[in-house]
């Protein structure tokens, strides 16, 4: 009978081990499941409240930031064209057209400033 005692023993320390590891496979499976209903309510909120990911800010923050730089860089642009196009409008100024005289006229004074007599119209005209 001693030798049936002991195998008797160590059939409970056997089962006992079975229950023990099958409990925590049972707790463990429980746990996953927790966690997983957890994670799709948490989804669901945020769905709900519209919240972001920090993926998807990180990204959308990134295209933002590039966007501005492509804008200042246009910018500078814009302004290099600008004072480029005002520097060849500058040095030619415009002359009223009643300013415009025949260039030889325009070297010899009047007759009154310089002293002289008009000079005569030719024979013929009044």
């Amino acid at each position: 009978m001693a030798a049936g005692g002991e195998g008797g023993k160590r059939n409970i320390f056997d089962d006992l081990a079975g229950m023990a590891g099958g409990a925590f496979s049972v707790m463990a499976g429980i746990r996953a499941e927790a966690e997983a209903m957890a994670k799709a309510q948490v989804e669901a909120m945020t769905q709900r409240l519209e919240l972001v990911r920090r993926e998807e800010l990180d990204a959308a923050l990134e295209v933002a930031r590039r966007a501005r730089e492509q804008a200042e860089a246009l910018e500078a642009r814009v302004a290099a064209l600008e004072a480029r196009l005002a520097a060849q409008a500058a040095p030619a100024p415009e002359v009223p057209p009643s300013a415009e005289v025949a260039p030889a006229a325009a070297t010899q004074a009047p007759p009154e400033v310089s002293g002289e007599a008009p000079p005569e119209p030719p024979v013929g005209q009044p």
